[in-house]
C-alpha cells in the first residue's frame, strides 16, 4: 500500500487546512483509514478514522471533535481531514494510516500501513 499525503503547511491560529491522503496498491483488504499526529517530544496520537468504503463509519478523538472532519472519496481512494479552528497545540506531523482489521480502531498498533506524514504548524 502506498500513500500520497498533501495539504500540510503553516497557518495562523483559528485558520483552516485540508489534508488529503490518496492510497494505491493492493487496497482491497483495507477496511479503515485513520489520521494520527505526533508533536515534537510527544507520542503519536489518534485524530480520527473512517471506513474506506461501504457503510459510512467515522470516529474522532475528543481533542478534535467539532473542529475536524474526516471524509472520503471512494472512487478516488482518497480520505480527507478538514481542520478548522486550528490551535497551536494542533501543531504536529499528521500521518495517514490504513487498517485491515474488521474493527474501527483508535489505537495506532491496529494500523498496518503508514504514510510518511505531512507537517502542520499553527503559529502567528
Amino acid at each position: 500500500v502506498q500513500f500520497e499525503e498533501s495539504g500540510g503547511g503553516l497557518v495562523q491560529p483559528g485558520g483552516s487546512l485540508r489534508l488529503s491522503c490518496v492510497i494505491s496498491g493492493v487496497i482491497s483488504r483495507i477496511n479503515y483509514l485513520g489520521w494520527f499526529r505526533q508533536a515534537p517530544g510527544k507520542e503519536r496520537e489518534f485524530v480520527g478514522a473512517i471506513s474506506r468504503s461501504g457503510i459510512y463509519r467515522v470516529i474522532y478523538a475528543n481533542a478534535v471533535k467539532g473542529r475536524f472532519t474526516i471524509s472520503r472519496d471512494v472512487g478516488r481512494n482518497t480520505v480527507y481531514l478538514q481542520m478548522n479552528g486550528l490551535k497551536p497545540e494542533d501543531t504536529a506531523v499528521y500521518y495517514c494510516a490504513a487498517d485491515t482489521s474488521v474493527v474501527l480502531a483508535s489505537y495506532s498498533r491496529s494500523y498496518d500501513y503508514w504514510g510518511q506524514g505531512t507537517q502542520v504548524t499553527v503559529s502567528s
